[in-house]
């Protein structure tokens, strides 16, 4: 059996991304989307998601490139002083590698983030992490314990693939190998605590998106099991690049899963496009 998750990251984070969301899941494959506490959006994507049945919502961990949900007075170590989370996850390491990041205020404020997400009446069908850093030893068992109490049952390991996407620099090499042995840590320890992951996982991590080409060659490749894509998507490549900070195709991304030739490929390889509540379903 081969089943494939879209999921879209940064729900929550600007309108044009729920916007996205919505049309690309009415119109495409995407049935997943995780929602970001701190997102100016956020109240709008839950009225979405409401509106939606069928979407499944997770939590998108946020520590790095984000507004915080506490007030920054109560996590000092985790913010700028604009009150905002550090640019990404580099600087987040850095600081965590030289014993700057206070691990108990990384619970409060993912706890906090999750209370907020709970607060709405929504339904949380898996956990991921805006950068990843859900996977960094010390984060992971925070999150795995926050999800299990709230009774979260399912996670994203992103075991990406070293040759997915460009591969121009040596940052990307290392990051790539770097996120893979996280994965392979992450994974270890969420299947120690009975949480179901997909066996595969196909988003481009180094900032490129995912175009129909990838998704069209993905499908008829596609390994049994269940394989998540993550993904960017967006429906105003100009507003969100100047939002974000960040030159990517969130345009492409979301003409990628509303394809129909995408669409007719799933169909003609009897591929079902699930989200992570059926993941749990199916282990």
């Amino acid at each position: 059996m081969k089943n494939l998750i879209v999921n879209a990251d940064d729900f929550g984070r600007h309108e044009l991304i729920n916007r996205a969301v919505e049309r690309a899941f009415n119109a495409g494959c995407l049935k997943s989307a995780t929602l970001m506490a701190g997102g100016i959006a956020f109240d709008d994507a839950v009225k979405l998601a409401k509106k939606n049945s069928g979407l499944g919502v997770g939590i998108h961990f946020t520590l790095a490139n984000g507004n915080p949900v506490l007030n920054p007075k109560k996590i000092p170590s985790l913010v700028t002083e604009e009150g905002i989370f550090h640019d990404n996850y580099v600087k987040f390491l850095k600081r965590y590698l030289s014993g700057k990041i206070s691990l108990s205020e990384v619970r409060s404020e993912l706890a906090a983030q999750l209370e907020k997400i709970l607060n709405t009446g929504l339904t949380l069908t898996h956990f991921d992490s805006h950068q990843h850093l859900h996977h960094v030893p010390g984060v992971i068992e925070i999150t795995l314990d926050l999800a299990k109490a709230a009774g979260i049952k399912s996670m994203r390991v992103a075991s990406t693939k070293i040759f997915d996407g460009e591969l121009d620099s040596l940052g990307k090499l290392f990051g790539r190998l770097g996120l893979g042995s996280l994965a392979k840590f992450a994974a270890h320890k969420a299947h120690k605590k009975n949480f179901a992951t997909p066996e595969h996982f196909a988003g481009i991590v180094a900032g490129e998106s995912v175009s129909e080409n990838f998704m069209l060659n993905l499908i008829e490749n596609l390994q049994d099991g269940t394989t998540e894509v993550m993904l960017h998507p967006g429906t105003d490549n100009k507003i969100l690049c100047d939002f974000c900070q960040w030159e990517h195709d969130f345009e492409e991304e979301l003409a990628a899963v509303t394809s129909p030739r995408v669409l007719n490929l799933l169909a003609e390889k009897n591929i079902s496009a699930i989200n992570f509540a059926d993941l749990r379903l199916i282990k």
